[in-house]
C-alpha cells in the first residue's frame, strides 16, 4: 500500500481508524490478524547442531572408517587411540563454535520499548510490541518510532533515519499528500520503526508492524539470500578431499600390493592399508585449523574486533574490496561545528571531536582568548537558549551522549566548548519556545536576562538574512547592508561547497512585557554570526585508508547520504585523492538504475563513491563484485546495510552505534566502532592466513613423508616400518604440540605490505608443491635409512629408529614453517617462547615412549642408546639446513 500517496483522511478510511483511535475490540480481532509488533530474533544455534556439525569433515569420516577397519580386526589399540583423536578434534571445535554463540548472545540488546496511543479516546502507554495497525501514537523528541506509520498531525516534527536510510541529517516531515513512486527517502510523510524523532510533536496511525515493516521486511529478506561457504571453508574442502582421494588411493594401492603381490596375509594387509589410511590423514589439522582461528580470533578481540565465525578470522586477510557506510563508520555520526564567523572579517575555526565539550577556537591560526572577544558570548548565549536539546555524560562508559536534535546538540557543545552553561547563566529564565519550524526554517526561543527580553532565533542561512535589517559589529549594532550580506553569501557558499551544514544566529530586543513567541515576531532580527558544522571523520580514519590501499585493498563508500556530502567526506578520508581527476567521482542510484549491464559492470570496477543508495542497490554492487572475483568486506551499522553484510565475504558491523539486526547479519564486529580497527583485523587476517598455511604445509610434509615411507618400504618388500599406532602417536604428539605451538607466531612487520592473497589460491599449491616434496622425500630417505640399517637388531628396534627420525625431522621443520618468506635466523631461532616449550615437551615425550617400558610394550619399541639418539638426532638436522637452502636460492633467484 503507498500509504505516502493517500491524504490523512484517506489513510485514516483504509484502517477503519481516526484520531480517537481503536476500540478494544478492534484491537484484539487486528492482533489476530497481524500478530505482535516485533521482529523474530535468529534462533541461536542448539548445541546438538554445533556437535554434530564438526563430523561433517571428509578427515573425520576416513579416521572413522580406518576405527572400524581395527575394531573388526580386533586391534583395540589402534580402535582406542583413533577414537580419541576424533574425540580431541570434535571437542576443540565444538568448544570454540559455542563459545562463539554464546558471546553473540550478550552483545543483544534486551530493553523493552513502550509507546504512547490514543485507543478510545485515552492517551496511554503500552508495549510498542502490542501496537496493531489502525492504532494511533504520540511522537515525541527523543521517541523512538514503534512501527511504520502515515502522519495524521504533524507539528515542527523532525525524524533520525540514519539507521534505515543512511541520511545522517534529521529529516523534516509533514501530513502532506505526496505523489506515488517516491523511494523510502523522500516519503516525508511516514515515519519507520527503527528511527527516532529528533524534535516537534506528532500523531501517526500505524501501517504496518512487526514483519511488515521496512525494517521488518529487510530482516526478513535476510533469509533469502544464499550465504556462500567461505574462502577458508572452500580451500579447506578442497584440502580435504585431495588428502581423501591421496588416503583412499594409498591404501587401496598398499593393500594391491600386499595382498595380491607379495601375498601377504589378510589381517596383516589390513593393517597396512589402516597404516596408509592413518598417514595420510592430517587428523590434527581440523583440530588445529580451529586453534589457529580461536588465536586469532582472541588476538582480534583484544584488538577491539570480535569474531562471530572463526573462519572469517583467515577471509578477512584475503579481503580485496572494502565497502563501507559513511554515516557512523567512516564519520562519528555526531555533527560538529568547525567554523564560527561574525559580521566582518571574522573567521574562527573550532577544534574537537564528537559530543565532548572540549575544544579551542583559533584565528589565523592561534588560540583566541575568548574574553577578548564579547561578541562569542551572545553566540555562546543563542546556540544555548535557542536550544531544546542536553549533553549527558555516561560515567560508566566515559561517553558524552546527544539526548535531542544533532544540530542544537552541535550548537551546545559549541557553548561548552566556549566555557558558555545554562548552568552559569541561572540569571536567565526561557518563557516560550518555538521549535523548528520547516516552513519558515528557523527555530526560536523568548528569554528573559534579569529583567531585559529577547528572542534568540537558529536558523538557515538565507531565511535569517532576509529577516534581518541589522548586523552586530565590535561597536555595536549597525545596519545590515548589501555588501555585508554579500560577504555573508559569499561564506556560505564557501563553507556549504566543502559540505558544510550552514546555520545562522540572530536575535531581537523585545518588550518587557512580550510573554508569548508567534511565527510573526522572528523579523526585524540583528544578524549575528554563522556556524558551520559537519559530521566529522573518524580521527584515525584517513590512515586507515592510506593502509588499506597500500595493501592492496580497494576502499569503496556506499552511503545513503547525498552525493556531495559523500565526495567530501571521501576527500577527507583519502578514499578521493585530492589530485583525483577522474569523471565521474561519485554516482547515486538513479545514475545507476540508468546504465546498462556493461556500464554498470565498469562503474562498480571504477567509481568509489556511491550515494542515495538504498539496501537492494548496496547488495547489489555487493554481488556484482563478487561475480567479478573480488572478496568483500562490507563494514556498516544501520538496518540498511544488513542484507550487503549477510552476503559479503565478511560483513563488519559497529558494536556499539550498530543496530541488532545488522550485528547479527555480520561475522565480525567492532567493538569501538572505528573503522581503522577492520584494517587491524585485516592485518591479524593476513598472520592466520600465514599461520593456517604454515601449520597445514607443517603436517601435510609429515603425512607425506609417513605415506611415502609405508609405500616405498612395501614396494621394496620390506616390512612396514611404522604401524598405524605409532604412527597416530607420532602425528598427535608432535604435530599437536609443536602446531599448537606455531598457531601463536606473531607477524614479522610486513603483512600489510604486500597484495591480498588470491582468494582462489588454494592451501596446497603449485609454488609450495616442490618444497613440500623435497622435504617429504629428504624426511623418506632418512627414516627408510635410518630403519633398514637397525633392521638386523631386530623390526621394534629399527621401528623405533624410523620413528625418532621422522620425529626429530618434525621437530626441526617446526622452524622452517614458521616463517615461508624469510630465514629462521633473521626473525630469530627462539624468538617465539610457545615453539621453544612445545619443542621441549614434544622431545621428551617421544624419547619418554622409546625408553619406558609400558609405553614400549604399548607401542611395540624397543631402547635406542644415547649416542643413537645423537646421531639421529643430528642426521634429521638436515631438513633445518634444507629449509634455510630452499629459502635462499628462491630468493636469491627470484623462483616464486
Amino acid at each position: 500500500m503507498n500509504w505516502h500517496a493517500l491524504s490523512t483522511d484517506e489513510a485514516l478510511g483504509k484502517l477503519n481508524s481516526g484520531v480517537t483511535g481503536l476500540r478494544e475490540t478492534e484491537i484484539q480481532d487486528r492482533r489476530t490478524r497481524y500478530g505482535f509488533n516485533e521482529i523474530p530474533e535468529p534462533a541461536a544455534k542448539h548445541w546438538v547442531w554445533i556437535l554434530l556439525k564438526q563430523f561433517q569433515s571428509l578427515l573425520i569420516l576416513i579416521l572413522f572408517i580406518a576405527a572400524t577397519i581395527a575394531f573388526l580386526t580386533d586391534h583395540q589399540a589402534d580402535f582406542y587411540i583413533i577414537l580419541a583423536v576424533i574425540f580431541i578434534n570434535t571437542t576443540i571445535g565444538f568448544i570454540q563454535e559455542y563459545k562463539a554463540e554464546k558471546a553473540v548472545a550478550s552483545l543483544r540488546s534486551y530493553i523493552e520499548i513502550k509507546s504512547k496511543v490514543i485507543r478510545e479516546g485515552q492517551t496511554i502507554q503500552i508495549p510498542a510490541r502490542d501496537l496493531v495497525p489502525g492504532d494511533i501514537i504520540i511522537l515525541e523528541e527523543g521517541d523512538h518510532i514503534p512501527a511504520d506509520g502515515r502522519l495524521i498531525e504533524a507539528k515542527n516534527i523532525r525524524a533520525i533515519e540514519a539507521p534505515l536510510t543512511g541520511e545522517s541529517v534529521p529529516v523534516n516531515k509533514s501530513t502532506d499528500q505526496l505523489p506515488e513512486g517516491k523511494v523510502l527517502a523522500d516519503r516525508s510523510n511516514m515515519v519507520y520503526k527503527g528511527t527516532f524523532i529528533a524534535g516537534g510533536f506528532a500523531l501517526a496511525m500505524v501501517t504496518s508492524t512487526g514483519l511488515s515493516t521496512a525494517l521488518g521486511e529487510i530482516a526478513q529478506s535476510l533469509d533469502t539470500i544464499k550465504v556462500a561457504k567461505t574462502n577458508f571453508q572452500k580451500k579447506t574442502d578442497v584440502l580435504a578431499k585431495q588428502m581423501a582421494f591421496i588416503a583412499i588411493i594409498s591404501a587401496l594401492l598398499l593393500f594391491t600390493v600386499a595382498y595380491f603381490v607379495q601375498k601377504a596375509p589378510l589381517e596383516e594387509t589390513l593393517l597396512i592399508a589402516i597404516a596408509a589410511l592413518v598417514s595420510s590423514i592430517p587428523e590434527g589439522l581440523p583440530a588445529v585449523l580451529s586453534i589457529v582461528l580461536a588465536i586469532g580470533a582472541n588476538r582480534m578481540a583484544k584488538r577491539k574486533a570480535i569474531i562471530r565465525e572463526f573462519t572469517a578470522t583467515e577471509t578477512l586477510g584475503a579481503v580485496t574490496t572494502i565497502i563501507t557506510d559513511k554515516t557512523g563508520t567512516l564519520t562519528q555520526n555526531t555533527l560538529t561545528v568547525r567554523k564560527l564567523s561574525v559580521p566582518g572579517e571574522y573567521e574562527w575555526n573550532v577544534s574537537g571531536e564528537g559530543w565532548m565539550p572540549v575544544g579551542d577556537f583559533t584565528f589565523k591560526d592561534k588560540i583566541c582568548d575568548l574574553d577578548e572577544t564579547p561578541m562569542m558570548k551572545l553566540l555562546f548565549k543563542i546556540c544555548t537558549w535557542s536550544n531544546n536539546s542536553s549533553i549527558k555524560h555516561d560515567n560508566e562508559t566515559d561517553r558524552y551522549q546527544l539526548v535531542g536534535d544533532p544540530t542544537e546538540g552541535a550548537l551546545l557543545v559549541l557553548a561548552r566548548k566556549g566555557g558558555y552553561s545554562p548552568l552559569t547563566s541561572d540569571f536567565i529564565a526561557k518563557l516560550d519556545d518555538m521549535p523548528f519550524n520547516s516552513t519558515i526554517k528557523m527555530r526560536a526561543s523568548l528569554i528573559d536576562e534579569m529583567g531585559k527580553r529577547q528572542i534568540l532565533v537558529v536558523g538557515a542561512p538565507e531565511q535569517v538574512l532576509d529577516k534581518s535589517l541589522k548586523c552586530l559589529r565590535d561597536n555595536g549594532e549597525i545596519r545590515l547592508d548589501s555588501v555585508e550580506k554579500a560577504r555573508v553569501r559569499k561564506k556560505i557558499d564557501q563553507w556549504s561547497s566543502n559540505s558544510m551544514r550552514v546555520i545562522a544566529l540572530a536575535y531581537k530586543d523585545v518588550d518587557t512585557d512580550t510573554s508569548k513567541l508567534e511565527e510573526e515576531d522572528i523579523n526585524n532580527l540583528v544578524f549575528a554570526g554563522l556556524v558551520g558544522m559537519i559530521d566529522p571523520p573518524r580521527p584515525d580514519v584517513k590512515d586507515a585508508v592510506q593502509k588499506s590501499k597500500q595493501a592492496g585493498i580497494r576502499v569503496v563508500m556506499a552511503t545513503g547520504d547525498h552525493i556531495n556530502t559523500a565526495i567530501s567526506i571521501a576527500k577527507a578520508t583519502g578514499i578521493i585523492e585530492e589530485e583525483d581527476n577522474r569523471e565521474p567521482l561519485a554516482l547515486t542510484e538513479t545514475q545507476l538504475l540508468n546504465l546498462d549491464e556493461k556500464e554498470f559492470e565498469h562503474a562498480i570496477q571504477h567509481v568509489d563513491v556511491f550515494a542515495r543508495l538504498t539496501p537492494n542497490m548496496k547488495l547489489k554492487i555487493a554481488t556484482a563484485l563478487q561475480k567479478k572475483g573480488e572478496l568483500i568486506a562490507m563494514t556498516g551499522d544501520g538496518v540498511n546495510d544488513a542484507p550487503a553484510l549477510k552476503k559479503a565475504d565478511v560483513g563488519v558491523a559497529m558494536g556499539i552505534m550498530g543496530t541488532d539486526v545488522a550485528r547479527d547479519s555480520a561475522k565480525v564486529i567492532l567493538a569501538d566502532d572505528n573503522f581503522s580497527t577492520i584494517i587491524k583485523a585485516v592485518e591479524e587476517g593476513r598472520i592466520v592466513f600465514n599461520n593456517t598455511r604454515h601449520t597445514s604445509f607443517f603436517l601435510l610434509i609429515t603425512n607425506f613423508a609417513e605415506i611415502a615411507t609405508l609405500l616405498t618400504a612395501v614396494l621394496l618388500g620390506m616390512p612396514v616400518p611404522l604401524t598405524a599406532t605409532q604412527i597416530l602417536w607420532l602425528n598427535l604428539v608432535t604435530d599437536g604440540t609443536c602446531t599448537t605451538a606455531m598457531a601463536t607466531e606473531k607477524g614479522h612487520g610486513h603483512e600489510l605490505r604486500s597484495k591480498p592473497v588470491n582468494p582462489k589460491e588454494k592451501i596446497l599449491n603449485k609454488t609450495v608443491v616442490p618444497f613440500l616434496f623435497i622435504n617429504a622425500a629428504l624426511m623418506t630417505v632418512l627414516a627408510l635409512g635410518a630403519f633398514n640399517y637397525f633392521l638386523p637388531e631386530g623390526l621394534q628396534k629399527a621401528r623405533s629408529a624410523a620413528f625418532l627420525i621422522m620425529a626429530f625431522c618434525q621437530l626441526f621443520n617446526v622452524f622452517n614453517m614458521r616463517t615461508l618468506s624469510l630465514s629462521i635466523f633473521k626473525i630469530g631461532l627462539f624468538s617465539n617462547k610457545y615453539v621453544n616449550i612445545a619443542l621441549i615437551v614434544s622431545l621428551v615425550i617421544q624419547i619418554l615412549i622409546i625408553e619406558v617400558p609400558f609405553f614400549e610394550d604399548l607401542f611395540q619399541f624397543d631402547p635406542i642408546s644415547f649416542s643413537e639418539l645423537m646421531v639421529l638426532g643430528l642426521l634429521s638436522s638436515s631438513v633445518l639446513w634444507f629449509g634455510e637452502a630452499y629459502k635462499f636460492i628462491r630468493d636469491k633467484f627470484n623462483l616464486k
